[in-house]
């Protein structure tokens, strides 16, 4: 068991093992409460890579991991894995179609 410090080697070295063999390749999160732990666990049988924290902010990194992983399971591993990321980007700016006053 390899423990990543980096989020972004994580999720760069993650994706590469789904990649090598998604067919064996499983995804784990596990969440203490009582301590505040959040673990991601990515492992194949021959490599497993873990990812700690305790911060409350990751939990939005870890729903960005997620979709990567729903993308490469659901279109298969040579999705473009750009379109997945840029989609969150466009969803968080509002949109400008309001119903308000003229001024």
């Amino acid at each position: 068991m390899v423990y990543v410090t980096s989020w972004d080697e994580f999720v760069e070295r993650s994706v590469q093992l789904y990649k090598a063999d998604p067919q064996s390749t499983r995804y784990c999160m596990k969440y203490r409460h009582c301590d505040g732990k959040l673990v991601l666990k990515v492992t194949d049988n021959k490599e497993c890579l873990k990812f700690k924290t305790d911060q409350a902010q990751d939990a939005k990194k870890m729903e960005k991991l997620n979709n990567i992983f729903f993308a490469l399971m659901a279109r298969g591993p040579d999705v473009d894995l750009s379109e997945v990321t840029g989609k969150e980007q466009m969803e968080a700016q509002p949109a400008k179609k309001g119903r308000g006053r003229k001024q």
